[in-house]
């Protein structure tokens, strides 16, 4: 088979060797998408990361593509009705950064709490002080973490050493875990109302759109943190930048947009949002949100560590091979 791997650093070429003994294996640096897809017509299997939009205009131009090994946890981004209509099989990568995007929260959390940002700005600045950089503990707040899938452990595990109370929210509550970890679940109106920092933990899907927005916002506590590194349509972004502006909330630390990929400057995203005023808009919060002294953002990037990205190649490369060999594993959609 013809296998060809999108978006991949030098780096990362060796680990993928396994393959080239008895399939043809192509790296290209840059993402998949309309304008190249034509010059991969032959590839029996594709393999990208988030940044490559594969709608079905994409898909199409893969006229013998089988097998989509995402190398990502989320499919969002991949038009999977289309795939399941044409009897092309999506993998994924379900398990990689669980430690790794909670550990990020918390670098969020504590650049919030401590005005890390500030204070490294004002002594590259010659500005060496600590006045007008107070800020405050971890230890006895109240954390409400939307979501308690293995991410969200892990954020509850890192959460009680700092002897945080935690509250939980999730549609299929774990009484054992919450047990174990000595946390209480809650209904999500009540965890809105009694945390002071909220981090979120849930996939994107027709269920989460917009799970937090301005009804939401309203029960949460005034001053109250919002953390996000699960993905940017779970938050309506408009409704975040009015509860920031209005002082409802005190900060807000992000690792995901709603419109990340345009900020990413591709020309054909920017062509196609140019013809939605909402997408112009959401872009336009983002923006704004960017440049707001509370709001920390990172480019998407909670996932992004060695060791992280490490297991997601070495899944990717079993996700292949098992596909090759007619034991299809981690296929997140059904033919």
């Amino acid at each position: 088979m013809k296998v060809v791997i999108f978006e991949v650093e030098d780096w990362e070429k060796e680990a993928f060797n396994d393959l080239s003994k008895e399939h043809e294996l192509k790296f290209v640096d840059e993402q998949l998408k309309s304008a190249n897809a034509g010059q991969y017509a032959d590839a029996d299997v594709v393999s990208t990361f988030i940044d490559s939009q594969l709608n079905a205009g994409v898909l199409q131009q893969l006229s013998q593509i089988k097998l989509i090994a995402t190398r990502s946890t989320g499919f969002d981004h991949i038009d999977s009705e289309y795939c399941q209509t044409q009897n092309v099989t999506i993998c994924n990568v379900p398990n990689y950064g669980e430690n790794t995007i909670a550990e990020h929260v918390f670098g969020l959390l504590l650049a919030i709490s401590h005005n890390i940002i500030e204070a490294v700005h004002n002594t590259r600045q010659g500005y060496f002080s600590f006045k007008g950089l107070q800020g405050f503990d971890l230890r006895g707040k109240t954390l409400g973490v939307v979501g308690t899938g293995i991410i969200g452990q892990y954020v509850i595990q890192i959460a009680k050493g700092f002897q945080m109370e935690v509250v939980a929210f999730d549609v299929h509550p774990n009484q054992e875990l919450a047990a174990r970890l000595k946390f209480e679940y809650a209904d999500l109106e009540t965890v809105l109302a009694t945390s002071d920092i909220i981090t979120l933990h849930v996939p994107a899907n027709k269920n989460t759109h917009h799970l937090i927005a301005a009804e939401q916002f309203a029960k949460m506590k005034d001053g109250a943190i919002l953390i996000n590194t699960a993905r940017g349509s779970v938050v309506d972004i408009q409704a975040l930048l009015h509860a920031l502006i209005e002082g409802k909330l005190a900060a807000a630390g992000l690792d995901v947009l709603p419109q990340e990929l345009v900020l990413r400057k591709d020309s054909e995203l920017l062509q196609a949002v140019d013809r939605k005023q909402d997408d112009l808009q959401t872009l336009l919060a983002d923006l704004i949100l960017m440049r707001l002294p509370n709001v920390i953002v990172t480019p998407h990037s909670a996932f992004n560590t060695r060791e992280a990205r490490e297991r997601i190649i070495k899944t990717t490369v079993e996700n292949i091979l098992a596909f090759t060999q007619n034991k299809p594993q981690n296929v997140v959609n059904n033919k």
